[in-house]
């Protein structure tokens, strides 16, 4: 786990004037060592691990508060629940509406949007809170492998493919 970070999002959190909690600890702790987005069920499970004592309710109470303190972001990925990450590594979600896959890319992604909603109709728009839906490179490839991928009803790794995106292309 990397404690610098650690420290960095504790002190954010304390600087925010919320008190740094055993249940806030172990959320920002579960967070660092999480491979990638987690959900907050998943988040509950991974605090349980090293914390068998700290109540679910409680890590989701904790999730609320880091999040209300903008330390960090939730995101809804498609259809799916929603995932969680630290908010200083902020980047745009790119999911693939045929196989589920999720890619990250860079931050400043829809920055040219943002600013357009800004100047033309003075909405703030928050960018990281919602993933980009489409197809990825190798489920948008038009070539027969493709055709035969979609209109068979599977995803690419075999799993069924979620309804109403089964896509049918002459």
């Amino acid at each position: 786990m990397d404690g610098d970070r650690l420290a960095l999002v504790l002190d954010a959190l304390s600087r925010e004037g919320q008190r740094v909690t055993v249940g806030r600890r172990a959320v920002v702790e579960a967070l660092l060592a999480a491979d990638g987005h987690v959900s907050a069920d998943d988040l509950a499970g991974l605090v349980q691990r090293v914390h068998p004592g700290l109540h679910r309710a409680t890590v989701y109470r904790s999730l609320e508060a880091l999040e209300a303190a903008g330390l960090v972001e939730h995101v809804h990925l498609g259809h799916g629940r929603s995932v969680y990450h630290l908010a200083d590594d902020l980047h745009q979600h790119l999911v693939c509406e045929v196989c589920g896959s999720v890619e990250e890319a860079p931050a400043d992604l829809l920055s040219a949007v943002a600013r357009r909603l800004r100047r033309d109709r003075g909405f703030v728009m928050r960018p990281y809170h919602f993933a980009v839906l489409g197809r990825c490179a190798q489920c948008s490839d038009d070539g027969a492998a493709g055709v035969r991928h979609r209109a068979s009803g599977r995803s690419r790794g075999g799993a069924p493919a979620r309804p109403g995106n089964t896509v049918i292309q002459s």
